[in-house]
This record gives structure tokens, C-alpha cells and sequence, in this order.
């Protein structure tokens, strides 16, 4: 049974529909634009059965808590992407907002509006906030429990002050989907390396 490769991203409106749409044509992968919604409007199993019906792979996924205190519409929908047996989560993007719930997740890595990663957090507007490692967000709070390989923390896809806009080429989200593509690729190639060491 072949799992699919997924991309998860924590945020769901029009601005993200429309950066991930164009970065999918440029990227040759799929985009989920039904999963647009804030909050979140589709069931995880309408989610895995949309991914499944694409041609090809990697597929970017919305997920959205429109606010919801606690794990939200969205937050179920993407546990239950995340842990489905037919799907493989490359990692995910990790959206900051001014959330007033405090919820936050860790993250590997983040880029902050300039376009440089940094192991610092970064606020809704992409500039790096003060604590390692972690991001606040509106859809964020279930990630730390989940077997995601990579998380990558960015502010408001498509804004950032205009240094995301769509019409220069959504160069920070750019940035982390390649980031968690390219390492997807490491540990694939490590994995099969390993595995061709011990046939042997």
C-alpha cells in the first residue's frame, strides 16, 4: 500500500490557499484547496480521501482552528491526517498568529521575514521573538503530540509585511516547504543507505 507524502500547514485562509496553490504548480506537487476554510470545514477522513484521489505527491494540506480554545475542528482533522496508515507526513509548517490562547508547539527550525532560519521562534509578522524553539499559534497545540519528522515555524503565510506576498513569489513559505522537502530527501536517502548496509 503506497502512503502518500503530505505537507501539513496551520492555517487555512485565502492568503495560504492562494500561496500554496501557486507554490504547488511551482514545486510539482498537489494542493488541497478544499481544506481551505477558517476554521477548518472537512472531516480528516474528506481530507485523507481528497489526498488519495491525487495523482501525485507531495501534497500541501490547510488545517485551521479559526480561534477555537483547545484542540478545534482543525486540530482533529490534522491528528487525524497525521496518524492515518496511508499517509506519510513530511513535516509540517507551523503558523504563528497573535493568538490570546497561548497555545504554542516546538519547532525544528523557523524563517523568519528576511528568509533566514533561525532556532529562535517568530511572531505572526515573521521577525524572531526571544525563546528557542517554539511558536504560538492558533492551530498548533496538538503537534507536539504527533510523530511529525520536521516543523517548521513561519508568521502569516502570504503577509509578513508584503516580504510573503504572492506576487513576489511567497518567498518564506517557499523557503520552509523546500526545507522540509530537502530534508524529507536526506532521510530518505539515509534510510536507504541503511537498509542496502544491513542486506549486505
Amino acid at each position: 500500500m503506497k502512503k502518500r507524502k503530505v505537507i501539513l500547514v496551520t492555517d487555512g485562509d485565502q492568503h495560504v490557499q492562494r500561496a500554496l496553490e501557486k507554490l504547488a504548480k511551482q514545486l510539482g506537487a498537489r494542493c488541497i484547496s478544499q481544506s481551505q476554510g477558517n476554521p477548518s470545514r472537512l472531516t480528516g477522513k474528506q481530507i485523507v480521501d481528497l489526498i488519495l484521489q491525487t495523482p501525485y505527491d507531495p501534497v500541501f494540506v490547510m488545517f485551521d482552528d479559526g480561534g477555537i480554545i483547545g484542540e478545534g475542528a482543525g486540530e482533529q482533522a490534522l491528528r487525524y491526517v497525521a496518524t492515518h496508515e496511508q499517509i506519510d507526513v513530511l513535516g509540517a509548517v507551523a503558523v504563528a498568529s497573535d493568538t490570546n490562547n497561548q497555545e504554542w508547539t516546538k519547532v525544528d527550525i523557523c524563517v523568519d521575514y528576511d528568509g533566514n532560519l533561525t532556532t529562535y521562534g517568530v511572531d505572526k509578522e515573521g521577525i524572531p521573538e526571544w525563546e528557542f524553539g517554539r511558536v504560538n499559534g492558533d492551530t498548533v497545540y496538538c503537534l507536539d503530540q504527533l510523530s511529525i519528522p520536521i516543523v517548521v515555524g513561519v508568521g502569516d503565510i502570504g503577509k509578513m509585511r508584503r516580504r510573503d506576498d504572492i506576487r513576489s513569489g511567497c518567498r518564506i513559505t517557499r523557503k520552509a516547504i523546500e526545507y522540509i522537502l530537502e530534508r524529507s530527501k536526506r532521510d530518505e536517502n539515509k534510510k536507504l543507505h541503511t537498509d542496502f548496509s544491513e542486506a549486505e
